[in-house]
């Protein structure tokens, strides 16, 4: 392992909370598509698996940062049990009415209330600034490794979920993912020595951490960044299902994340110098960039190797959104902000995954890669629009009793490396997932 990597685990519990993470946030990567696989399976219709996928999404994007705002009040192990027991029922209910075929709105309402599964991949991240807190190298290096872990996620868990759903039974792949989630949830909040401190409703920014400036640009460009993803999840297994080769897309989508988790792994290996906004302006337009070619695919090779180089442009736009997210939003709400990019992408996600449905259903897969494309050209547009508000600002928001920031966090925003205090390095990435996890 490189050496940013290796420095990182010299403290103690970070490998058992990375682990711990890891397994919470497979359910990201698992649960939508294996809705849409399962749903496609039971009655043939990708428009209801899409709504479906859509619902999920949104409801996450409703209720997660409410939660994370109850974390960074109460911390992680009142809130987060919990509502994942909440979420665990809801889609064991889902599953259930699926399997007796039960009337289309009890499916909704399932879904919905699984919207409240938490944003492991926050939890997570906010336990990397605790302990990292003084040195912004090492927390870039965080931020890199936990966007490879959000993609060794996103090429493990559509495997496992389509292949379980196509293979054993349809419901196997989301039954699963929630198995992960309550594993990897109780086990992250079991370790106390890592978790970080609650902040009294006193320290906490008055109103919600999206009233910064900085942060709505950011969850307004993710809202298109997730229509990205989640169209090309609903299309590719359509595709492949015209292919006939529907448990192939699993390994087609792989190849999406595994050129995300390869981006990862050097991005992170780079000392940055210069404004983060800028890196991530360019990593919005890459990404809209990369789904031109996925219009001009005939087969499943080729398309597993259009979305390769797709997803070379992930990760390192994921890292320096929370490098970005660290300059705009006050410590105190720091799991909240995070949270709220994670909920844009799951936005984008509902409504990139519904709209490819019924793309799919009346045109046909081909024609679904245009909604991602679109969606591409949206996030870059409002990315350009944007980018001046996420221009380094010459103090920290919320930083100190007078809102100014230390000596050190001045300093840090004047050497040019992207910080902002004590939590920001010159970049970072939560998945998924819908990507950040």
């Amino acid at each position: 392992m490189p050496s940013p990597y290796r420095a990182l685990f010299d403290t103690p519990g970070t490998k058992s909370f990375t682990a711990a993470g890891f397994l919470g946030r497979m359910t990201l990567s698992m649960t939508s598509i294996g809705i849409v696989t399962m749903v496609s399976l039971l009655t043939g219709r990708y428009g209801l698996a899409g709504a479906l996928a859509a619902t999920v999404a949104l409801a996450s994007a409703v209720l997660s940062p409410q939660v994370s705002r109850l974390v960074d009040r109460h911390g992680q192990r009142r809130v987060l049990r919990p509502v994942t027991l909440i979420s665990a029922a809801a889609i064991a209910g889902l599953l259930v009415s699926a399997q007796q075929r039960w009337p289309d709105w009890t499916l909704f309402v399932f879904t919905a209330c699984a919207g409240c599964v938490p944003s492991v991949g926050s939890m997570v991240r906010a336990r990397w600034a605790a302990v990292h807190h003084s040195s912004p190298r090492l927390l870039h290096a965080a931020y890199s490794w936990e966007s490879i872990v959000d993609e060794a996620c996103f090429i493990v868990g559509p495997i496992l979920s389509i292949g379980l759903c196509t293979s054993w039974f349809p419901e196997a792949g989301p039954l699963l993912a929630t198995v992960f989630l309550v594993a990897g949830v109780f086990w992250l909040t079991a370790q106390r020595a890592t978790e970080p401190p609650p902040h009294p409703r006193e320290h906490l920014a008055k109103g919600s951490a999206l009233r910064s400036r900085g942060l709505q640009v950011l969850v307004v460009t993710f809202v298109a960044t997730g229509a990205i993803f989640g169209a090309t999840d609903v299309v590719t297994l359509a595709f492949a299902e015209e292919q006939g080769h529907q448990g192939a897309a699993s390994l087609v989508l792989a190849s999406y994340a595994l050129g995300s988790c390869a981006a990862g792994v050097v991005f992170g290996m780079i000392h940055f110098k210069g404004p983060a906004a800028r890196r991530w302006l360019v990593g919005v337009c890459a990404m809209a960039v990369s789904m031109i070619p996925l219009q001009l695919v005939g087969n499943l090779p080729l398309l597993a190797v259009a979305l390769f180089f797709a997803g070379l442009s992930i990760a390192p736009t994921m890292v320096t959104t929370m490098a970005l997210v660290e300059q705009h939003v006050p410590r105190a709400n720091l799991t909240e902000g995070m949270t709220w990019t994670s909920t844009g992408l799951a936005v984008g996600v509902a409504f990139g995954s519904s709209a490819a449905g019924w793309v799919v259903d009346a045109a046909g897969a081909g024609r679904g890669y245009l909604v991602p494309a679109v969606a591409g050209a949206l996030a870059a547009a409002v990315a350009f629009l944007g980018y001046r508000r996420l221009r380094p600002a010459p103090q920290r928001e919320g930083t100190g009793a007078d809102g100014r920031g230390t000596a050190d966090d001045r300093q840090e925003q004047d050497s040019g490396t992207g910080g902002s205090g004590p939590h920001g390095p010159g970049d970072t990435g939560d998945q998924a997932p819908a990507r950040l996890a």
